[in-house]
């Protein structure tokens, strides 16, 4: 069991691909691993992904995997000589093509980028460290003038802040990738630049059940639709290296409060993501200002924090995890934490379901219990009781893998894959065995919560305080 609630998820690279490292990252705190799809063979990706099996099974500890699509990322094409000198108020023509040879056209190979730009629209080139603004559009060309200087290399990305592109979220690649990531079995698949809810929709239609999805939020136009995206998506992700770019700075940390209040309203986990600790690429310990936004996200109540080139390249992979595991359980170990405060919910109705965890997460507050066991087929009583944010951890039984994994995602829960109740004291006496399991001591008081009659889904009614070792 872990010492902590919040979950950290890693991105698996060329410095943490293989077995042992993979191990590694596990036993210093890795919850959910991160496959990238923009890089890497489906080979070397599928024998990840065994690799993450093997470790599960040898430790009886059901691990999340999420495939990572690439998404429609725009990018300028190639120049002749690798790249050319951006001069600060020079003007630049922009053409459909994939190649140029001259200093003073930026290939761009996205004929639906070009169709809607207009004078005034700001094009933001490699991560925004250059831009430009387009000053001119007549039947023949687009001219852009040129507000920083630099130089720009092949095929570097392009945002253009405030405009939606009429592209779909999912590419050619996008839709090979996902048929791969799904034959793998993967339990998420996290969709890339997504601008509108049909996109959510769209891949869901694909996907047909088989994985859970996380829509990543780094475009402004999510923003906009950003309540009904959440209420199609499985998960949601505060992509902030994209979000960055096409927002202002200042607007990033409002953005990211803002949707992380929005997905514990409605019971959706929540990961904030990118630059979390930078600095470990290279460094043996993250900068004062990283801990401090770890901690940031911890105290608004994410459900995950992300590691990114940290543990897919960078040069200490598990002391990342490690440091960022510190970093979290000494943020929930202060009192005045926000991860664990309730978020209004304005539903009209509350189920019975509902009633059951709420009142759990009062009892373990006011009893200090040790842990809730929550019984559950479908997963959604310990998805409500996560929502609800106990202070003690949520052991959710479950006879279904796929169910124990996608649980790894959210806050405070810990899986345990175990054959179904038949009758109350079978219930007692299991949650007995599996809390001790988990570190509980004779003593510790439980909460345990079920639903009667036994092994039906959706009827979660009884809720029972038991101490451990107290069944005769």
């Amino acid at each position: 069991m872990r010492k902590r609630l919040c979950k950290i998820v890693a991105t698996i690279g060329p410095a943490s691909a293989s077995p042992s490292m993979l191990r590694l990252l596990f036993n210093a705190g890795v919850d959910v691993f991160r496959l990238n799809m923009s890089h890497g063979d489906h080979d070397k990706l599928a024998g990840i992904a065994k690799s993450i099996r093997e470790i599960e099974r040898d430790t009886n500890v059901p691990v999340a995997i999420f495939a990572d699509l690439q998404g429609p990322k725009i990018r300028t094409g190639s120049f002749e000589g690798g790249s050319i000198k951006l001069r600060y108020g020079a003007e630049y023509k922009l053409s459909l093509s994939s190649e140029s040879n001259d200093d003073h056209v930026i290939p761009i190979p996205h004929k639906e980028l070009l169709d809607v730009l207009e004078p005034g629209d700001i094009l933001k080139l490699d991560d925004g460290r250059l831009q430009l603004t387009i000053s001119e559009r007549n039947s023949r060309s687009i001219i852009a003038k040129a507000d920083t200087p630099g130089e720009l290399k092949n095929k570097k990305g392009i945002n253009v802040p405030g405009r939606r592109l009429p592209i779909s979220a999912l590419t050619e690649k996008d839709r090979t990738d996902l048929d791969f990531a799904l034959s793998i079995g993967v339990d998420y698949i996290a969709l890339s630049f997504v601008q509108q809810p049909d996109d959510v929709r769209e891949a869901r239609e694909l996907i047909a059940g088989r994985a859970g999805i996380i829509s990543k939020i780094e475009k402004p136009s999510a923003i906009d639709h950003i309540d009904e995206i959440i209420d199609l998506s499985d998960a949601i992700m505060v992509a902030r290296g994209d979000l960055g770019v096409e927002c202002a700075p200042e607007d990033v940390p409002l953005l990211q409060r803002k949707i992380v209040r929005t997905c514990r309203r409605v019971g959706k986990p929540v990961i904030v993501a990118t630059h979390m600790l930078e600095s470990m690429v290279e460094s043996i310990a993250p900068t004062r200002a990283e801990a401090s936004d770890v901690s940031t996200a911890v105290f608004q109540g994410a459900d995950a924090v992300m590691l990114s080139a940290e543990t897919a390249v960078g040069r200490h992979p598990p002391t990342a995890v490690a440091i960022m595991d510190r970093i979290i359980a000494a943020t929930e170990d202060d009192e005045e934490s926000g991860s664990y405060k309730t978020v209004t919910r304005e539903e009209e109705e509350y189920t019975t379901a509902d009633a059951i965890t709420l009142s759990a997460r009062r009892i373990a507050e006011v009893l200090d219990c040790r842990f809730a066991v929550a019984y559950t087929k479908t997963g959604s009583t310990v998805q409500r009781l996560s929502r609800d944010r106990p202070k003690c951890p949520v052991i959710a039984a479950t006879p279904d893998d796929a169910v124990a994994r996608k649980l790894a995602l959210y806050w405070g829960v810990r899986s345990v894959v175990t054959e179904d109740i038949s009758h109350f004291h079978e219930m007692l006496e299991k949650a007995d065995t599996i809390a001790k399991a988990n570190g509980g001591v004779d003593g510790d008081r439980i909460i345990i919560l079920a639903g009667y009659p036994f092994g039906r889904p959706g009827k979660t009614n009884t809720l029972k305080i038991s101490r451990l070792g107290a069944i005769e």
